[in-house]
């Protein structure tokens, strides 16, 4: 079990960016969540296998739907807890 906590930059808000993070993710069967942060940022948490994080952060480079994604801080952590699910925070 891996995780990340990365923060998106560009045009992230507003462009459904955290509904294609969430699908992706289901998809991918990571688990965490995604949420708009006030600063214009896009904030996700991970978890799950390497492998499938790493084209969690593939596909969010790839700037899915009209998002636009200009920077993309992603750091691996040792993961903290379990969650249950990917969800979208508000």
């Amino acid at each position: 079990m891996f995780q990340i906590h990365a923060f998106a930059d560009g045009r992230v808000q507003g462009v459904n960016f955290r509904n294609y993070v969430q699908r992706k993710a289901h998809e991918l069967n990571l688990t965490g969540y995604v949420r708009n942060l006030p600063d214009g940022k896009v904030e996700i948490i991970a978890q799950g296998s390497q492998e499938n994080l790493e084209k969690l952060i593939a596909y969010m480079k790839s700037n899915p739907g009209i998002s636009l994604v200009t920077d993309l801080d992603v750091d691996w952590e040792e993961p903290k807890g379990k969650s249950d699910g990917f969800r979208i925070r508000f």
